[in-house]
Formats: C-alpha cells, sequence, structure tokens
C-alpha cells in the first residue's frame, strides 16, 4: 500500500501540486489533501487509491513497497529511467476517458 509521505515526495520529484495531481487523477484536492495526511498506509476506497498510483506512475514516479528493490530498503519512491508520461499528458488522458 501507498502512504501519504509518499504521495507528497512523489508530488516533489514531479514538481507539482496537490491541485495537479488532483485533476490527474480525476479526484478532489481534499481527497489527495486527506490521502497525504496520514503518517501511514492511505486508507479510502480501492478506486481513489488507484487512480492515485495509476497518476502517479503514469508521470513517471516508481513507488517503492516495503521489501521492495531499493538499497536503503523501506518505503520510497524514485523517478524511472525509461520515458514517462508528463503529468499533462495523463491530465489529458483522464479527461479524454471522462475521469
Amino acid at each position: 500500500m501507498i502512504t501519504g509521505p509518499q504521495i507528497r515526495a512523489a508530488r516533489a520529484l514531479l514538481g507539482i501540486d496537490q491541485r495537479a495531481l488532483a485533476e490527474m487523477a480525476g479526484l478532489s484536492v481534499p481527497t489527495i489533501q486527506r490521502m497525504e495526511a496520514s503518517g501511514s498506509t492511505v486508507g479510502g476506497t480501492v478506486g481513489s487509491l488507484t487512480r492515485v498510483v495509476t497518476a502517479i506512475e503514469g508521470a513517471g514516479v516508481e513507488l517503492i513497497t516495503d521489501g521492495g528493490a531499493s538499497i536503503a530498503g523501506g518505503r520510497g519512491v524514485r523517478l524511472r529511467q525509461m520515458q514517462a508520461t508528463r503529468p499533462d499528458d495523463a491530465l489529458e488522458t483522464n479527461r479524454r476517458d471522462g475521469k
């Protein structure tokens, strides 16, 4: 599962604010704020969590889970080496798909 600090770190890597992530994920800003306020595993509906993870990963940030491949160990985020979808492209895809 994803944590609030991971969402904040992912946004920092992407250089986007909560509003941009909310638009990319097709969610409200208060929903993103609630998710980020969690100091541990984020609660919420599976659909909302899936949208946030999909938006973050689609924009080029990998979410590292406990036990994931990481030198330091533990949860975290990192930029992907492959060419990623720009945040604006993810937003356009969600708008086109009616999300």
